[in-house]
């Protein structure tokens, strides 16, 4: 028992991460790989309407994504049907099986590249630890991928404990929040998930047992059909933060 009490609500033992836009600055390394496609495959699209091709990416309209979290589509299968929309929306030719190869090569070089913890991720970790809590992430993506990409960003010493390839399926389940809290070594009730994106991790955490905050960066948000009401999410009980630093005062 770590004896910290999270916002005034109650104890808690451990603290759950999301990875991509909690951890890691996955806009920024998005951008990085819009920008190596657009140069690539969209060159017509003047550089200044480069935000509008990472805008597309992020916002996933048609929720692509959200149907390999849940099993509909395998992992090429969202990002060639992605891929497509993209070259039909800013003027670029469509993508065969053969091409869409090619175009994943420069995508996934790209993103790789990009890839940078946020500033304030290794802080947050070694507070929550510091108050002797237990720490783990948790994320829709596959687990050795995500592995990859904490330990390239430095956040390596974070043990990735349930990925997408863990039960076949991802937030917003609860099974998948208990799985990690089982993983954790703490009592759902006990544990705090902290993420990025309002439905699939704060307030799926909360329906899961857990406790939900919402990191809500200036800048950030991915628009498109994604809930992003955090009048809506405070007063439904989710803890909105704009930074994970904040998480420290949240710890008494």
């Amino acid at each position: 028992m770590s004896g910290v009490v999270f916002a005034g609500r109650g104890p808690i033992d451990g603290v759950l991460f999301d990875i991509d836009d909690t951890l890691v600055n996955t806009r920024s390394a998005f951008g990085a790989a819009m920008t190596a496609v657009a140069e690539a495959y969209l060159t017509d699209l003047p550089r200044e309407r480069y935000d509008e091709v990472l805008a597309m990416w992020r916002s996933d309209s048609d929720g692509n994504y959200r149907r390999y979290t849940r099993g509909e589509l395998t992992l090429r299968e969202q990002r060639l049907i992605r891929a497509n929309q993209l070259q039909s929306e800013f003027g670029g030719g469509p993508l065969g099986d053969a091409d869409f190869e090619a175009w994943d090569a420069v995508f996934e070089a790209g993103f790789q590249q990009g890839w940078a913890a946020h500033d304030d991720a290794a802080p947050a970790v070694a507070t929550a630890r510091d108050r002797g809590l237990a720490v783990g992430a948790l994320s829709n993506a596959d687990s050795g991928y995500q592995e990859l990409k904490l330990a390239r960003t430095g956040l390596g010493h974070v043990p990735m404990l349930v990925g997408l390839d863990t039960l076949g399926f991802g937030k917003p389940d609860p099974r998948v929040f208990l799985e990690a809290c089982l993983r954790l070594g703490t009592d759902p009730a006990r544990t705090l998930y902290v993420g990025d994106e309002l439905d699939l991790d704060a307030r799926a955490a909360i329906a899961a047992g857990l406790y939900g905050a919402w990191i809500d960066r200036p800048g950030t948000r991915r628009g498109g059909v994604h809930e992003e009401d955090p009048a809506a999410a405070a007063a439904d009980g989710v803890v909105v933060i704009s930074a994970l630093a904040e998480l420290d005062a949240l710890f008494a």
